[in-house]
């Protein structure tokens, strides 16, 4: 059994974390290529208020899967801690507790998703034009959140274990599907807007399917058993103690980021569909953020969990620098290149203007969010996932919303609404980075070590 081929507690530090955020960030090229694709296809060949319907379904999907996934975050600290630790016994418990923490949260997403979706869209004041077209796509979308959240927990346990490579070329498939069903859906049968959703779904359920048979078909420690998924009760409370900090912050700043969304929805169809169209286009350009972000977790987890702290501080360096690099110079380019990026969806000249005002508030700024999200990162891969929670709870969702509310009572214009990001982005880069520099965040394996000994002794 080859039980570490893909640690990074061993090797070059900056080719390690390079050649483990590499597959991260082209699957998640691919992942964003086919969301965006459902927005172009819907735009192109139903209209501008389907194209709305469809490109405000950030907020709202976010905030329903945003607590699943944080938990199923922590999971994959605990278990990357595992695996860099060699304890292989606690390991496979977890990750067994984890696929069955998914099949629960997956069934009931999606009948929570199903039930009240058409209640979360009138509260965010959605227009009544767009309405029954939103609800069309988010119904059929929820119909499968089980193959979503199940993707990202099998995703994260790869991960957890230093495999970035089978996941991309998973995603790479899927891709091409949704793709293809996109255009046979939509452009062919002329199905409708539900039809997009569904044609995502479906490669969802694909990609989820082949990670289940990379993982049952393994030689590796990690290899999954059916007859051992099950709740084991320790291992689920360590689980929720690493992730459901992650989960609430995930919820709230989605909760915040819907009141954001019903702001814009105020300012009509037009502002939906431009913003909306930079949405797709965010998408693309955090993906240096997200990539080292999940590069440096693991990166955290594996070589705390291995006892390296001197590795752990050389990493954390190098991903910072970077991913504030890579982020700054894709929001220079975003900037330049607005008004081309936003026509890519709809060329409608109000459309376009919407987009570009709200991205070229935004997009010099990206350097920030890297910082916040990478040190939160940072903090969960060390097991100190309160600080990053309570940090983007108090700026990303309360500032914001305050900021917000009394904005616009005094400027009640779009890049009012915009601004709101760089200025909460600003307040957690600076609370993470006194607790950063303060320097005792990698102190929690080391006292759960010892709090295991005394209770083993």
């Amino acid at each position: 059994m080859q039980q570490n081929n893909n640690a990074l507690t061993e090797g070059v530090i900056w080719k390690k974390m390079i050649f483990f955020a590499l597959p991260i960030l082209v699957g998640n090229i691919f992942q964003q290529f086919y969301n965006t694709f459902d927005s172009w296809c819907v735009g192109h060949f139903i209209g501008d208020q389907a194209l709305a319907a469809v490109s405000s379904s950030g907020s709202l999907i976010f905030m329903m899967i945003g607590f699943f996934n944080g938990v199923a975050m922590g999971a994959g600290v605990l278990i990357a801690r595992y695996f860099g630790s060699k304890d292989y016994t606690a390991m496979r418990l977890a990750i067994h507790t984890d696929i069955a923490f998914g099949l629960a949260a997956g069934i009931l997403l999606s009948v929570l998703g199903v039930l009240l979706t058409p209640i979360i869209l009138v509260l965010m004041d959605t227009p009544p034009e767009v309405l029954p077209l939103s609800i069309e796509y988010f119904r059929y979308y929820f119909c499968g959140t089980v193959f979503t959240v199940l993707y990202n927990i099998f995703v994260g346990i790869l991960h957890a274990v230093g495999d970035s490579r089978h996941p991309l070329y998973y995603l790479i498939f899927a891709s091409f599907v949704n793709v293809g069903l996109d255009l046979l859906f939509v452009a062919v049968l002329g199905l409708g807007v539900g039809a997009a959703a569904l044609a995502t779904t479906l490669s969802q359920g694909i990609s989820a399917a082949l990670c289940f048979r990379k993982l049952i078909s393994v030689k590796e420690p990690y290899r999954l058993s059916l007859k051992e998924v099950r709740f084991h009760l320790p291992s689920f409370r360590k689980i929720l103690s690493y992730g459901l900090p992650s989960g609430v912050q995930n919820s709230v700043i989605a909760l915040a980021n819907v009141v954001v969304q019903s702001n814009i929805n105020g300012f009509g169809g037009e502002a939906m569909a431009g913003c909306g169209s930079y949405s797709k286009i965010e998408g693309f350009v955090f993906l240096p953020i997200t990539c080292f972000m999940q590069a440096l977790s693991t990166f955290v987890s594996q070589n705390l969990g291995a006892g390296k702290r001197d590795r752990v501080k050389k990493g954390v360096r190098f991903g910072l620098v970077t991913a504030v690099l890579l982020a700054e110079a894709v929001g220079v380019l975003s900037y330049l290149l607005a008004p081309k990026l936003i026509a890519i969806f709809n060329d409608k000249p109000a459309v376009v203007d919407f987009g570009v005002r709200h991205m070229r508030s935004i997009a010099l700024f990206y350097g920030l969010l890297a910082i916040s999200h990478c040190l939160a990162a940072v903090m969960r891969g060390a097991g100190r996932a309160k600080v990053p929670m309570f940090t983007m709870l108090g700026c990303w969702c309360v500032l914001r919303v305050g900021y917000i509310t009394v904005a616009l009572t005094y400027v009640n214009r779009l890049e009012t609404v915009s601004f709101a990001y760089p200025i909460t982005w600003a307040a957690s880069t600076v609370i993470l980075l006194l607790y950063f520099f303060k320097g005792n965040w990698m102190n929690t394996f080391d006292k759960e070590r010892a709090a295991q000994k005394r209770l083993s002794s």
